[in-house]
C-alpha cells in the first residue's frame, strides 16, 4: 500500500495530474486508467490514499462483476470461481495498482454474463470500459459474443448493444489516433512498432517463464519459472477449461440441464483475449494474461464443484485449492517486495534531483525518465526507444530554459550531447548517476 508508483502507473497517473506535467503517453497505451484515477490525483498526492481507493474499487468491482453469473452458475460455483481468481497473485497486486488489466478482466466477466443473461445496456457498459481500458482487448473480446449472437437467433438483439459499447469505448481511442497520428492505422503501426511489430510470435515459452515474475519480461526468453511447483495450475488451465465443456456438452447430450453455452463462450472469450499475448508479441508480463484467468476461472469452478460432489472428492478439492492459496501468497510476498524496492529506488533518485536543484519546472532523461520524474515533479522526455518524444536539439533547448538531469546506470557514459555535464551519483539507488545540464546554479547533495 505505502510502496511508490511503477513506471506504467507514472505515466497514467500523470496524464490529468494538476501538480505534475503529462507523461508522453505511447500509442499502445488507452484512457481508461487515467480516468479511473484522475479524481483521485486530482484531490490528493498521497500514494497511500489512491492505493487505498483503487482496492475498495476492485474490489467492489470484483464483487460486481461475478455477481451477474449467480443466476447462470449458480451461488457455489460464482463464489468460487471468485475465490479463484481474487487469489491469484497477480490479481491481489495489481488491485491496489493503476493498471488496466485488471480492470478489463472485471469488465470481460461483467460483459460475457449480461451477454448470456440478454441485458443489453450493461452489456454495452461493460464493453465499453473494457475499450476504455484497452482498446485491443475489447476487439478480440467481442468478436467471439459477436459470432454466437449472430449464429444464435435468439441472441441476436445483442448486436446492437455489442456495437454501441464497443462505438463508444472506442471513440476517444479513434479521435485521439486522428488527433495524434494521423489515423487509425498510423496509429496502430506505430502501436505495432512499439510492441515490436505484431505479427506472428509463438509466446507461450516466455508467458510460461514469466508465470511468477518479473512484472515485465522485455526481452524475455522461454524457461520454466521461479518457483515452477507454484505454477502447475497454469499447467492444468487449459486441461480444466477442457473438461468443463466435454462435460458440460455430455450432460447436454443426456438430457441434463447444463450451463453449455455458458461454459463455451467463457472458454472462447478467453482464447480470443490471450491471442494477441500468446501469439503476437515477443515478450510477456504476468498481467496480460489476467483476463483470460478471470474467465476461465468460471469454467474451472464449475468442475471443482462437480468434482466435489462426494465427500471424499471434495475434501481433496479443498486441500487442492488451500496449496494453490499457500502457492500464490508465496509468490505475492517476493513479487511485493521486489516491487517495492523498485520503486523506493525511483523516489530515492528523485528525492537525490531536488538536492541537486532539480524542482519543477525541471525536465529528467534517460533510461528511467519517466517514472522518477513523475515522482520528482519534472517533465520527462526521451530521444530514443518506445517513448521518444523530442529531438536532440529539443532536449538542449528546453535544457538552457530549466533544470535538466540525464539518468545513467552504473558504469554508463552519458551522449556526446551531455558530456559536459557535471554528474551527481544518485544515493539509495543502485550506482544511478544524474547528469546535470550547465546553466543553472548546481547544488551537490548535503551531508
Amino acid at each position: 500500500m505505502r510502496h511508490g508508483l511503477g513506471w506504467d502507473e507514472s505515466v497514467y497517473l500523470s496524464q490529468y495530474d494538476p501538480r505534475r506535467p503529462a507523461a508522453f503517453f505511447s500509442a499502445p497505451r488507452s484512457r481508461g486508467t487515467s480516468l479511473l484515477t484522475a479524481p483521485v490525483v486530482a484531490l490528493t498526492a498521497s500514494t497511500t490514499v489512491l492505493r487505498v481507493v483503487l482496492t475498495v474499487l476492485s474490489s467492489a468491482a470484483l464483487y460486481a462483476s461475478f455477481r451477474v453469473w449467480r443466476p447462470l452458475l449458480g451461488t457455489r460455483v460464482t463464489a468460487l470461481a471468485a475465490l479463484l481468481f481474487a487469489s491469484l497473485w497477480i490479481t491481489v497486486l495489481s488491485g491496489p495498482m493503476a493498471m488496466p488489466n485488471l480492470w478489463v478482466a472485471f469488465g470481460a466477466v461483467g460483459a460475457v454474463g449480461c451477454f448470456l443473461r440478454g441485458r443489453g445496456v450493461p452489456l454495452a457498459c461493460c464493453v465499453a470500459g473494457v475499450a476504455l481500458f484497452r482498446a485491443p482487448d475489447a476487439v478480440w473480446l467481442v468478436l467471439p459474443m459477436a459470432v454466437c449472437a449472430a449464429a444464435a437467433r435468439g441472441r441476436r438483439r445483442m448486436l446492437p448493444f455489442l456495437a454501441a459499447g464497443l462505438a463508444a469505448g472506442l471513440a476517444q481511442w479513434i479521435v485521439e489516433a486522428y488527433a495524434r497520428w494521423g489515423g487509425v492505422r498510423a496509429r496502430l503501426h506505430v502501436s505495432s512498432a512499439t510492441e515490436g511489430d505484431l505479427g506472428l510470435h509463438p509466446n507461450l515459452g516466455t508467458a510460461w517463464h514469466a508465470l511468477n515474475g518479473p512484472l515485465l519480461c522485455r526481452p524475455c526468453t522461454s524457461g520454466p519459472p521461479d518457483l515452477p511447483l507454484t505454477s502447475l495450475w497454469w499447467l492444468a488451465l487449459p486441461l480444466l477449461a477442457a473438461a468443463a465443456v466435454l462435460l458440460t456438452w455430455r450432460d447436454r447430450r443426456r438430457g441434463r440441464n447444463a450451463p453449455t453455452a455458458p461454459i463455451v463462450l467463457c472458454v472462447a472469450c478467453a482464447a480470443a483475449l490471450g491471442v494477441s499475448y500468446l501469439l503476437l508479441i515477443g515478450y510477456s508480463a504476468p498481467r496480460f494474461l489476467v483476463p483470460a484467468y478471470a474467465l476461465l476461472a468460471l469454467p474451472v469452478a464449475t468442475v471443482a464443484v462437480r468434482i466435489a460432489r462426494p465427500r471424499v472428492l471434495a475434501a481433496l478439492v479443498v486441500a487442492v485449492c488451500a496449496v494453490q492459496l499457500c502457492g500464490q501468497f508465496l509468490v505475492l510476498g517476493r513479487q511485493t517486495a521486489e516491487t517495492a524496492a523498485k520503486d523506493a529506488r525511483y523516489v530515492a533518485a528523485a528525492r537525490g534531483l531536488r538536492s541537486l536543484g532539480l524542482t519543477p519546472p525541471c525536465l529528467v532523461t534517460g533510461p528511467r525518465a519517466l517514472p522518477i520524474a513523475y515522482a520528482a515533479g519534472c517533465a520527462s522526455a526521451q530521444l530514443t526507444g518506445n517513448n521518444a518524444s523530442t529531438t536532440r536539439a529539443g532536449l538542449l533547448r528546453r535544457a538552457a530554459l530549466v533544470p535538466t538531469a540525464l539518468l545513467t546506470s552504473r558504469g554508463q557514459r552519458p551522449p556526446h550531447h551531455a558530456r559536459d555535464w557535471t554528474p551527481y551519483e544518485l544515493p539509495g539507488t543502485p550506482g544511478w548517476t544524474a547528469w546535470k545540464a550547465p546553466g543553472r546554479e548546481q547544488l551537490p547533495p548535503g551531508p
